[in-house]
């Protein structure tokens, strides 16, 4: 699906590493080994998101002269080209939450893999799902379910999009004592901005 909207494998995995770590940057022969891609086509990619405004390069001079003096290295070899998301282009946050939603609703059948767990009454995404980073968490499950089995899929969840994910899982009793108490760690990510994929409640 979402090569077909981005037009290639190529640039949804691109796209994909970049906007789940806007901290780190990366150079073209790192990205290739990572993502088992051809060089020339991530240089392609690269620089037609850097066109697109998504991407910026930078140089890291400082980062090859301490690298090269550890291997040895003549200190005056060229300086590697860096490229790291632009977090202030004006669609950075649409098209991240665009590729961590297609990533987890429709990539890698999350939501069916957890129901096949148990009885779910509740599934609420937030945190890196919808790029609200004031939620305490990224998963809500409430229900009644075999535990390893869920965790089994949340770790798979996490080596796909490289990053861990904090959840909180609920049974039923306790999720609605919690929300006739008015607790404000539930209420937090209740009010917040939040997708709710199942509810049942």
């Amino acid at each position: 699906m979402l090569s077909k909207l981005f037009g290639s494998r190529a640039r949804v995995k691109i796209l994909k590493l970049f906007l789940l770590h806007p901290e780190e940057k990366f150079y073209i022969r790192q990205l290739s080994r990572y993502l088992g891609l051809q060089i020339n086509s991530v240089r392609r990619e690269l620089e037609n998101l850097e066109k697109f405004g998504l991407l910026v390069s930078v140089t890291n001079e400082n980062t090859d002269r301490e690298n090269n003096k550890k291997n040895n290295k003549e200190i005056g070899s060229p300086e590697k080209k860096y490229y790291k998301v632009n977090t202030n282009f004006v669609l950075y946050d649409e098209i991240k939450a665009l590729i961590v939603k297609a990533q987890v609703l429709y990539e890698k059948d999350f939501v069916e893999k957890l129901k096949k767990t148990g009885k779910i009454k509740l599934l609420i995404l937030t945190g890196i799902f919808t790029n609200y980073p004031q939620s305490p968490i990224d998963i809500l499950v409430v229900g009644k379910f075999n535990k390893t089995k869920f965790l089994r899929i949340i770790k798979e969840l996490e080596n796909d999009m490289g990053r861990e994910l904090n959840y909180t899982l609920l049974d039923y009793r306790e999720y609605k004592y919690r929300r006739d108490i008015t607790d404000v760690f539930l209420y937090n990510i209740l009010e917040g901005k939040k997708i709710i994929v199942i509810d049942e409640t």
